[in-house]
């Protein structure tokens, strides 16, 4: 029995070791004091009021004390700013040359500012003469101009089906880069012409050529826009690539949608043979205009 006896005390002190401990906070929430702390805080405070002499800080004390503990026990609430996004997204339709509310002397600046900073993005479907299947296109476009002279930078990816049936697809990118002229700088109406260098990577072969274009912008009523714009390679190879489109200015903010037609010409330079590819098709953007 002396055994069985020394086990059973054996076990029941390793129940009481292994028993449940004071438990610790949970994720994003506060630890309280135990129970037994309480109490021992309250004997504490008795014992401390009664040694106290009558009138002393200690009857003072004790509110602030019990008005610590109350706030120490709120919650925490942690949330990000968004009133600074809000006021970065408003910023966009407050400013610009295309602002929703224009003062009378600003007016005349909306196509012929002292200085006008523009930038976007466009993408449509491409179909193509006497191929099946359609190709995406897709651009990014940079300006910078004063009251008549700026320079155009763009970048043109064309992603084409191939035309001899096989897997894959064709790519070719196209870029410019033109000086600007503005023949006619004025609050309703900007026409430019352009010229510059242009270039041409395609699978087999790369060009470089001698680029020139012709742009138009022009108010139609209120932040609505009519955007055209012609671009002309003549040599080595050439192309032509024409565009019109309808564009709404939210302040800094334009969206546009249009119809662009492409003709590309290698010249023969490729493999002795002229090869000629006609493209078209809708496309939308959006950019920013200052």
């Amino acid at each position: 029995m002396f055994p069985i006896r020394t086990a059973l005390c054996a076990l029941l002190a390793l129940g009481l070791s292994l028993g449940p401990t004071e438990a610790e906070a949970r994720f994003g929430k506060r630890s309280r004091p135990s129970q037994s702390d309480s109490n021992d805080r309250d004997r504490d405070d008795k014992k401390e009021h009664g040694a106290s002499a009558i009138g002393s800080d200690d009857d003072d004390d004790r509110p602030r004390r019990s008005s610590r503990r109350r706030s120490s026990s709120g919650r925490r609430y942690v949330s990000g700013d968004s009133g600074a996004s809000f006021s970065w997204f408003s910023f966009l339709f407050v400013t610009g040359n295309h602002r929703l509310s224009v003062a009378p002397e600003l007016r005349g600046e909306r196509h012929a500012a002292a200085l006008a900073f523009r930038v976007g993005a466009q993408g449509g479907s491409l179909s193509e003469t006497d191929v099946s299947g359609s190709g995406f296109s897709g651009d990014l476009f940079l300006g910078l101009e004063g009251r008549r002279f700026g320079v155009d930078l763009r970048l043109t990816g064309l992603g084409l089906p191939t035309d001899d049936g096989t897997s894959g697809s064709d790519v070719i990118t196209l870029t410019q880069s033109h000086l600007t002229w503005a023949l006619i700088s004025h609050e309703r109406a900007r026409l430019r012409v352009e010229a510059g260098v242009s270039t041409a990577t395609a699978p087999d072969i790369s060009f470089v050529g001698a680029s020139f274009a012709a742009s138009l912008e022009a108010c139609i009523a209120g932040p609505l826009d009519l955007e055209a714009r012609l671009q002309v390679t003549p040599f080595p190879y050439r192309q032509v690539d024409a565009s019109a489109a309808l564009a709404v200015h939210l302040g800094a903010l334009v969206l546009r949608g249009g119809y662009r037609g492409m003709v590309l010409d290698d010249a023969g330079y490729t493999d002795g043979i002229a090869n000629v590819d006609t493209f078209h098709g809708p496309f939308l953007g959006v950019g920013l205009s200052y």
